[in-house]
């Protein structure tokens, strides 16, 4: 069977495309559009939050990073500085914290990883701080993304956390920044 001309040059295009991290591969989410200019004193491969712009940037180097867009922490749950991944869940179980529970009462006292209610989405990056994490949310609470609403979390779109998720590592350096 031989290939057209046609097809022998879409071939190569979407190829160029793909190197050029122009075109994402279908289940990559969104982040292959998402990269930014971003000059850092970290090393590649650092996470830095930055509360103020809403943002989650994943260093690359060389003067750029990914943006996702995220929730931060809520007025008088806000961090600062240096945290470390120490685990990374697929589909992870919840179990609301104190607090939280003490603020919603109303909440189960475990929800199931994959059920649609449970907050911390598809994946979960656990922190070596405080009970935090970067997770992804739930279809009710997409719209949070982008505001200040959590407690002390970083919350993400569940397909801006796969990516991310697959791009880290445990050990991976996180900063915060106001």
């Amino acid at each position: 069977m031989s290939i057209s001309f046609r097809q022998r040059i879409s071939s190569l295009a979407a190829g160029a495309a793909l190197a050029c991290g122009l075109l994402a591969l279908p289940g990559t989410g969104s982040a292959a559009h998402n990269v930014v200019a971003y000059n850092a004193q970290v090393q590649p491969g650092t996470v830095v939050i930055s509360a103020r712009q809403r943002s989650l940037f994943l260093v690359l180097g060389d003067g750029a990073a990914i943006r996702y867009p995220v929730a931060v922490p809520k007025a008088g749950k806000e961090w600062s500085g240096y945290a470390h991944i120490d685990g990374k869940y697929v589909n992870p179980d919840w179990v609301p914290p104190t607090v939280v529970k003490h603020d919603h009462p109303e909440l189960p006292n475990f929800i199931h990883g994959g059920s649609p209610h449970n907050p911390m989405g598809v994946r979960a990056l656990t922190l070596d701080r405080n009970q935090a994490a970067i997770h992804g949310t739930t279809a009710k609470m997409r719209a949070s993304v982008g505001t200040a609403a959590s407690y002390g979390c970083i919350r993400m779109l569940n397909e801006d956390v796969v990516d991310l998720y697959e791009r880290v590592s445990v050990g991976t350096t996180v900063v915060m920044t106001p």
